[in-house]
């Protein structure tokens, strides 16, 4: 199958992000392009939802946001990333 060139414009940092999270997949831009173009045509449509209003689970994670900030004795604090993870581990 033929391949034809296609160029766009987008942010810079935008491009240094998308290419640091596709080369850590093992992919380059025009992959993941094409498996994004890919996506669309199978779905007929964008592939993923597009919405103004958050979604159930953000309104729940709000919530739950709230509630912390409101009570916060009913939730556990951690000083520091490492003490998350250990705590994670022994789960």
């Amino acid at each position: 199958m033929a391949t034809v060139n296609v160029n766009f414009r987008i942010d810079e940092d935008l491009k240094r992000e998308a290419d640091k999270l596709f080369s850590d997949l093992g992919l380059n831009m025009s992959v993941a392009v094409t498996m994004f173009l890919k996506a669309a045509v199978n779905a007929e449509g964008i592939p993923f939802d597009i919405k103004r209003i958050p979604s159930n689970e953000m309104f729940l994670v709000l919530a739950e946001y709230d509630d912390m900030m409101k009570n916060p004795e009913n939730y556990r604090s951690y000083s520091s990333f490492d003490e998350i993870i250990f705590e994670a581990m022994k789960l």
